[in-house]
């Protein structure tokens, strides 16, 4: 199978175009047609080094949206020729956390182009657990835009953040993948949105997306700004880590809640325990989310409540650019690739 893929780290410029093996799906596994795989950050994080043990040659990318080719022994919930999103996180699905719907907990969690291959090929293995129905009226590159995106979003607003009607929350990168879609679930509970973008050209998109307030960080005092417009906020919802930590606690209100998704800037933030514990700030982790999540974020994708935001589509054998498009750039929305 054609497939792009790394046989060392480093820059886009490791990320080779040329054949592979076709993967055989085993018991209860699918062999999924890849017809779109969107680019995240993680991607271009395994391409540097961030797993220094992971084995060559391999394939990267967590989004993917495509056509059942075969089946293995076993598989029950899906048919060859069916279109299908796949979940992007497996796991072992017989422990407690997997049989709770806590699957994205299980200590055997792996997300596809992480630590096992991923969609930037052909063809993908994955088990049937993993296939998700197709939504409805969406192209392929809109249905591959939306798996790890908007898994992480709304299990940070909705699960872990636990938003409630009308609250005030603000959500970091408004412009991102997961930013994009946590600005959008935040208004399905009727919140005042605020984002943040770190350009001009991007202010009137987060507002059309939907945000109520939007605040260029790069050219205005973030924490002012925020402060002397709406005062301080329900819920935070940061991937960005070190750099605003501090600032985004002092916006919190009295009891209110920070949930972290990442930590782009850094990971050795310094907090001031005095908010932590005098106001009752939560600081709250989240990765991911379950499985079973992703059934409802797609029928209300599929009802057009949710919307997949895309700044640009290229082929696979262009995703050398994909990389530097997302590293350097910074775009608005998802970048996607199309195969076959």
């Amino acid at each position: 199978m054609r497939a792009v893929y790394i046989e060392e780290f480093g820059g886009p410029e490791v990320l080779k175009f040329g054949e592979l093996p076709t993967p055989k799906p085993g018991p209860r596994e699918v062999l999924v047609r890849v017809k779109a795989v969107s680019v995240n950050h993680l991607d271009i994080w395994v391409r540097r080094g961030v797993y220094r043990d992971l084995p060559f040659p391999h394939v990267l990318g967590s989004d993917i949206a495509g056509i059942v080719e075969e089946v293995g022994p076993g598989v029950r919930n899906v048919r060859v020729g069916d279109r299908v999103v796949v979940n992007p996180g497996t796991s072992c699905g017989v422990c407690e956390n997997c049989l709770r719907g806590m699957d994205n907990l299980c200590k055997d969690y792996k997300i596809l182009g992480e630590h096992v291959w991923g969609g930037y090929a052909e063809y993908v293995k994955v088990p049937d657990a993993n296939i998700l129905p197709y939504p409805e009226g969406l192209k392929w590159e809109e249905a591959a835009a939306v798996p790890l995106t908007f898994l992480t979003a709304w299990h940070a607003v909705v699960t872990k953040g636990k938003i409630e009607q009308g609250e005030k929350v603000l959500v970091m990168s408004g412009g991102g993948g997961v930013g994009s879609a946590a600005v959008q679930i935040a208004k399905l509970f009727n919140a005042y949105v605020i984002t943040t973008v770190g350009s001009d050209w991007k202010v009137e998109r987060a507002y059309a997306l939907g945000a109520d307030l939007v605040v260029n960080w790069r050219k205005e005092d973030l924490e002012r700004a925020i402060r002397e417009k709406v005062g301080r906020v329900d819920l935070v919802i940061d991937h960005t880590g070190q750099q605003h930590l501090q600032r985004l606690i002092n916006l919190t209100r009295w009891g209110g809640r920070v949930v972290i998704y990442g930590a782009t800037s850094g990971y050795k933030a310094q907090v001031d325990l005095r908010h932590i514990f005098y106001r009752q700030v939560s600081l709250i982790g989240s990765t991911m989310g379950s499985k079973g999540e992703m059934f409802r974020i797609l029928k209300l994708v599929e009802d057009r409540k949710l919307k997949p935001v895309i700044y640009r589509v290229l082929p696979l054998k262009q995703a050398q650019e994909a990389h530097r498009l997302l590293e350097g750039f910074s775009p608005f929305g998802k970048v996607v690739m199309t195969v076959g």
